[in-house]
Order: C-alpha cells, then structure tokens, then sequence
C-alpha cells in the first residue's frame, strides 16, 4: 500500500467564494467521518494494515486541522458519531469501508474543485488524488475489483 501524503498549507492568492468555503465545508465533514470511521475500522486489521490506518488517520487530522483553520467561523465541528455507508463485522467489512471511507472524501474534494481557485483549488486537488489513491489501495488490499473507478469522485 503506498504511503499517504499530506498537503502544504495553501497561501492564498485567490479569495475564497462563500460557495468554495461551502464545498471545503463539505469536504471538512467526510474527513471527521473518515477519522470516526477509521476508528471504528481499526480493530479488525491486520497489525500492517492497522499501522497503515493509523498512518492515513493522521492525514485525516491534518487535513481536518488544515481545513478547520482555513474556514473558521465557518467550520463544521464534529459530530459524536456518524452514520457510516457499511457495517463492520470483521476484516473485509473494515477494508471495504475504509475504501468507502476514501470514496466519500474524493467526491467532497472532487466538487470542491468548481468553486476553488489558486492554492484552494490546489489543496482540494491534492487531498482529492490521494484519497482516491487510497481508496484503490485499500480494495487492493481487499481483493475487490474493479480496483479503480473512472472519474473518481464523481457522483454515480
């Protein structure tokens, strides 16, 4: 599985729209519930595949960190808990959710792309190709195929 990567903090030379702050809004509450849910994951790993999730857990948080500054006022706090897209019972429940996980931050960041410019539109980009990176990762990890899908992010 490859390594996470994280984004620089943008400087911005564009102003943010009240839609660009909407859509990184959007984008800020997949990555609490990826946190959320790679905490519930966890548990059914393997010991590489719970260090791997504990590596992109932590970009989750950098990026929330990120995301909480740039927006302010204007961020989403967390929630207690989140409805996740699949139960997990056991190891292939927990890799197809972290896949799902993955997805879901991709489309945030993905629609985010329309409403950003400059450094923005570069953080949503960033944050958008690595998390469709690792939700490819992640179904490798599972055997599940396809293990790509066209046009990451877009709505189905």
């Amino acid at each position: 599985m490859t390594s996470p990567s994280g984004s620089a903090a943008p400087s911005p030379a564009a102003e943010l729209t009240a839609a660009g702050k909407a859509r990184l809004a959007t984008a800020l509450t997949l990555e609490h519930q990826a946190i959320y849910g790679y905490g519930i994951l966890g548990p059914f790993l393997k010991s590489g595949e719970t260090t791997t999730a504990r590596t992109v857990e932590a970009v989750h948080r950098a990026r929330r960190d990120r995301l909480d500054d740039l927006l302010g006022a204007d961020a989403p706090g967390s929630e207690a808990a989140y409805a996740l897209p699949e139960p997990v019972a056991d190891r292939a429940g927990a890799l197809k959710l972290a896949a799902l996980l993955e997805d879901g931050v991709t489309t945030a960041y993905r629609a985010a792309l329309a409403d950003t410019e400059g450094a923005y539109r570069k953080l949503a980009l960033d944050a958008m190709v690595d998390a469709a990176n690792r939700a490819t990762a992640w179904r490798k990890v599972a055997g599940q195929t396809p293990l790509t899908l066209p046009f990451p992010g877009r709505p189905a």
